[in-house]
C-alpha cells in the first residue's frame, strides 16, 4: 500500500497540539510517523488527523499555521500572554461561539431586551460597590449561604442565579461529550463571550467546586465590564492587566466581603481556621487565604507560603479524585455542560418547528431522539 508524503514536522506539531500520549499501544505508531521513520498511508493519515483533532488538509501544509485564541487572552505572565493554545481549548471556544451565534438570533427573534448590566461598569468603579450590586442581583447573602450543605449546592445555586440574570452558563471538564479530551486547569479556568443578547460564561469543570465558584464570579465581573476574554484567575501573583485585577477583586469581595473576614478571622493561619472560613463562606480555601492577606492580617511571605502549601494539597486531592473517576446522571450533567437556559431554548425552538431537529441535535451534542426527549423531560420542557 502506497504511503503519503507529509512533513514529519507537521505530524510532530499535530501531536504536540493535541497533547497526545504516544506511549499508549493505540498511538505508538504515530511516533514513527512524526519521526519520519515510517510514512503513513492515506488511511493511516486520516486516522492520525482524527485522533489529533486537526483538519486533514492542515497536514499537507509546509509549516504549522499560526493559531491564536479567537478572543482576548488575559492569561498573562509578566508582559506576555500564554501562546500556542491546545486543540482542546480552541475547540471548546469554537463550540461555545457556535452556540452563542444561534442563541443571539433566537433571543432577537423573541424580541428579548439586551442585558441591562452588560458593560455597565468600568475598572474605575469601586470593586466593593460593584460586588455589592452583583451580590444583591444574585441574592447571595450570608443568610442564603447557611442553607447550603456543600460547595456543590452553592455552585448550583450560583449557576442558576446567573442564568436567571440572562447569562448562558456552561460548565464542562471535557471537549463536547468526548471524555478522552479533558480540559486542563493549568491552561485556563474560564472564559467569557460577551454580547448584549447572548453572553456566555464557560467554566472549566475540571476545577474544584469552590474554585469554579470563584471563576464564575470572576467571569461575571467581566460581563459587567462588557468584555470577552479568557482568564486564569491566579491569586498568587498580581496580574499586569488592570481589568483582571479588578475582576479578581470583585469576585473575591462577592464571595468573602473584606469587612467580614476582618471581624471573623481568629488570628491564626492554621489549616483548621482556613477550612472553617471556607465552609462558612462556601468559598475556596485559596480565596480565603487571599482575603486574609487583602485584609492585611498576615504579611506577604506568610501568605504565599500558606498559599503554595494549600495549592499543593488541593492538587493532590484533585489527582486522587481523577484516579477514582466520577460518573453521574447524564441528564443532570449534560444541561450544565451545554447550558440549561441554552438547552431549553433549543428544545422549545425545535418543538415549535423553527429549528430542525438535526440542527438541535448538533447544538445540544446529542445523536439520538430518545436522548433529546430525555433532556426535554429533565428540563421540564413539555
Amino acid at each position: 500500500m502506497s504511503t503519503v508524503q507529509v512533513a514529519p514536522s507537521m505530524l510532530r506539531w499535530a501531536l504536540d497540539r493535541a497533547d497526545l500520549n504516544t506511549e499508549t499501544k493505540r498511538y505508538a505508531r504515530f511516533e514513527q510517523y512524526a519521526s519520519g521513520e515510517k510514512p503513513p498511508t492515506l488511511r493511516q493519515l486520516e486516522e492520525f488527523a482524527s485522533a489529533t483533532h486537526v483538519p486533514f488538509g492542515y497536514l499537507f501544509l509546509p509549516e504549522p499555521p499560526q493559531e491564536s485564541v479567537p478572543i482576548p487572552d488575559y492569561r498573562t505572565i509578566g508582559d506576555s500572554g500564554v501562546s500556542e493554545p491546545s486543540a482542546n481549548l480552541l475547540d471548546t471556544i469554537y463550540e461555545a461561539q457556535m452556540r452563542q451565534d444561534w442563541y443571539r438570533e433566537y433571543a432577537q427573534s423573541q424580541d428579548a431586551d439586551p442585558l441591562e448590566f452588560f458593560g455597565s461598569a468600568t475598572v474605575d468603579d469601586s470593586p466593593l460597590e460593584i460586588s455589592e450590586k452583583i451580590r444583591e442581583a444574585l441574592d447571595f447573602s450570608m443568610e442564603r449561604r447557611t442553607r447550603f450543605r456543600t460547595w456543590e449546592e452553592a455552585l448550583r445555586y450560583l449557576i442558576d442565579a446567573v442564568e436567571e440574570l440572562g447569562v448562558l452558563v456552561m460548565v464542562s471538564s471535557v471537549v463536547g461529550n468526548n471524555t478522552h479530551r479533558s480540559l486542563s486547569v493549568d491552561e485556563f479556568r474560564g472564559f467569557t463571550l460577551g454580547d448584549p443578547f447572548a453572553t456566555v460564561i464557560f467554566v472549566n469543570g475540571a476545577d474544584s467546586k469552590s474554585a469554579q465558584m470563584f471563576t464564575l464570579m470572576h467571569e461575571l465581573a467581566h460581563v459587567w465590564l462588557g468584555e470577552s476574554g479568557i482568564s486564569s484567575e491566579d491569586l498568587d501573583s498580581p496580574s499586569e492587566l488592570r481589568n483582571e485585577r479588578w475582576a479578581n477583586s470583585v469576585a473575591a469581595e462577592i464571595l468573602i466581603p473584606l469587612a467580614q473576614i476582618r471581624s471573623e478571622y481568629r488570628g491564626s493561619l492554621t489549616s483548621a481556621e482556613v477550612s472553617r472560613l471556607a465552609k462558612r463562606y462556601k468559598a475556596s480555601t485559596l480565596v480565603v487565604l487571599r482575603r486574609i492577606f487583602d485584609a492585611r492580617l498576615v504579611d506577604w511571605d506568610t501568605y504565599i507560603a500558606s498559599y503554595r502549601a494549600e495549592e499543593k494539597h488541593l492538587k493532590e486531592l484533585s489527582d486522587q479524585k481523577k484516579k477514582q473517576g466520577s460518573g453521574g446522571d447524564y441528564y443532570n450533567t449534560h444541561p450544565l455542560q451545554v447550558g440549561q437556559q441554552f438547552s431549553r431554548a433549543v428544545i422549545v425552538d425545535a418543538y415549535e418547528g423553527r429549528t430542525l431537529y438535526r440542527d438541535a441535535f448538533r447544538l445540544l451534542g446529542t445523536v439520538k431522539a430518545s436522548t433529546f426527549e430525555g433532556l426535554a423531560e429533565r428540563l421540564g420542557v413539555a
